[in-house]
């Protein structure tokens, strides 16, 4: 079976890539802007680098900002009317993962009106259009939704996260530089660096994972190790670090999936209302004890990107280098102030259910190991 690899059209990496969106723009003659935004990042002046942008080159645009931090389809319906209304032809997104996924589903429905019904593009929906062309500028390091062809919609009436996976939604042009990024607080710059570091880690262990996604997991595993803990500091070069790292981890995982810590992190984001970060990082250990023994030699080489002394070496124990791997995870997320169980989030009462939506997540499937309810049950009480 051929493996499949889907990117953006053209991606410009580095301090100052956001004047790229001009030339770009006018190249293309594209008229009017669908700016697609986070309104915290209005209010602290991030969302204004890029409309400065445009407003110097003189290029019209209006501003979407009517979303949640765990978008919903509420937002979804919201921006697909104000599209409309905008005598928009393209659309900026830029923010986080919320913003930007919120903008590949509008994106899609307004060029596919047939999927209307948000709760419709779950799992892999068979669209025939390609979304509305659309630049990504991702203001966190770590969601990698700028490369993905992945989104995450919540439905609040059914306390449900659902996950859609669309070729046609991947942005056409990414933008990535650290200046946009500069502003994050330290517990957000840790929370999507650990997210980046858990799509690392899932993509090159997951089913469908090989050579070439390989390849670009271990490279991001070890940029995350390097630099994380410089960006969580706001240090130029951890910055600059994470922004590329999370970006090839995102070439890698949207390509061949995830497991079971993304499939456990989303109940908790639409229950609970839990930073997806935060989420991600919290069950990544002990769902890396859980996964070991289905893993071959890779934990090996995830404890060699991570930094770990003496995992390379043929005298080093598979069963010692994996505890390694786990260990070096554990004490990144410690450094950079992730808590360390789900105490206070979680409730016993809930657990039935949390169970039941996470083995019914997209991202279960590719888990190295296979699972059930009540195994899935058993690991999110076992860190409350």
């Amino acid at each position: 079976m051929a493996s499949r690899i889907v990117l953006n059209r053209i991606s410009f990496h580095g301090k100052g890539a956001v004047a790229e969106i001009a030339h770009e723009v006018k190249g293309l003659f594209l008229k009017k802007a669908f700016v697609c935004t986070d309104p915290d990042l209005i209010k602290y002046g991030v969302t204004q680098k890029v409309t400065d942008v445009l407003e110097k080159a003189g290029l019209a645009y209006h501003i979407f900002s009517d979303m949640k931090a765990n978008p919903t389809i509420e937002n979804v319906q919201k921006g697909i009317a104000a599209f409309k209304e905008s005598g928009a032809d393209y659309i900026i997104s830029v923010g986080g993962g919320s913003a930007i996924d919120t903008g590949k589903a509008i994106g899609i429905i307004i060029n596919n009106p047939e999927f209307a019904d948000v709760r419709s593009l779950e799992g892999v929906a068979p669209t025939k259009n390609k979304a509305v062309f659309t630049i990504a500028v991702p203001t966190t390091a770590g969601t990698a939704a700028e490369v993905t062809i992945n989104y995450v919609i919540t439905d609040t009436e059914k306390s449900r996260k659902f996950v859609c996976v669309d070729a046609h939604d991947i942005p056409d042009i990414a933008i990535v530089d650290p200046d946009m990024m500069a502003s994050m607080p330290k517990n957000l710059t840790a929370a999507t660096g650990m997210d980046a570091l858990t799509h690392a880690i899932e993509g090159y262990i997951t089913k469908g994972a090989w050579e070439m996604t390989d390849m670009m997991h271990l490279r991001a595993i070890e940029l995350i190790a390097r630099h994380l803990r410089s960006a969580v500091q706001n240090e130029p070069e951890g910055r600059e670090g994470m922004a590329l790292a999370q970006y090839i981890a995102g070439m890698g995982f949207s390509n061949v999936g995830l497991g079971i810590v993304h499939a456990m992190a989303h109940p908790l984001g639409a229950v609970y209302d839990t930073p997806h970060g935060v989420a991600n990082a919290i069950l990544l250990p002990s769902l890396m004890k859980y996964n070991a023994a289905y893993t071959g030699e890779k934990y090996r080489n995830i404890a060699v990107a991570m930094g770990v002394p003496g995992a390379g070496n043929e005298k080093t124990s598979l069963k010692k280098a994996r505890l390694g791997a786990v260990a070096a995870v554990e004490q990144l997320a410690v450094d950079v102030g992730i808590p360390q169980n789900l105490k206070g989030i979680v409730m016993e009462k809930d657990l039935d259910f949390l169970a039941e939506s996470a083995f019914a997540d997209a991202c279960r499937p590719g888990n190295p190991r296979d699972t059930s309810v009540a195994e899935i049950k058993e690991l999110y009480r076992a860190l409350i």
